[in-house]
């Protein structure tokens, strides 16, 4: 079988590119790490504000506390045609109370699950890019996004 080939990309529509790859995929694995472990697992964002992803976690969750120990991630998101795009960087709490009251509004599980934003188990990881990588369909051809 002959490897895949990559599409010619002009570097002025990756941005696009990598949104459409958020857009589509919806679910990122999201990976954290647990001492010299890593961890992966689905997530559902409930922000995107380009390629800063922001997802709600509770606190008593494993990956808080890996989180904690270690801010570095990466979130990585593949839609069904294998176009992947890898977002490197630094997962914070976000204490930005307005921003978290729209987040909260405009993300209706949040208050089925939880009831209240005042809920002490609540907590929005923002996570800050200091990478993002596209790669088209198994090309093995890795383009840095800018962002």
């Amino acid at each position: 079988m002959p490897k895949p080939q990559a599409a010619e990309i002009n570097p002025s529509e990756l941005p696009a590119l990598a949104a459409a790859v958020i857009k589509n995929a919806k679910f990122p694995m999201l990976a954290t790490m647990d001492g010299d472990q890593p961890r992966l697992r689905p997530v559902s964002p409930v922000r995107v504000d380009g390629f800063t992803i922001y997802i709600a976690n509770l606190r008593s969750y494993q990956k808080t506390a890996q989180i904690q120990a270690n801010p570095k991630v990466e979130l990585c998101y593949m839609d069904g045609d294998h176009n992947q795009l890898r977002i490197t960087g630094v997962a914070e709490v976000l204490d930005d109370r307005p921003l978290l009251e729209e987040i909260w509004e405009k993300n209706r599980l949040l208050s089925h699950y939880l009831g209240s934003i005042d809920n002490p188990q609540l907590v929005v990881y923002k996570v800050i890019p200091n990478r993002v990588t596209y790669m088209q369909e198994w090309a093995l051809t890795y383009w840095e996004v800018p962002y």
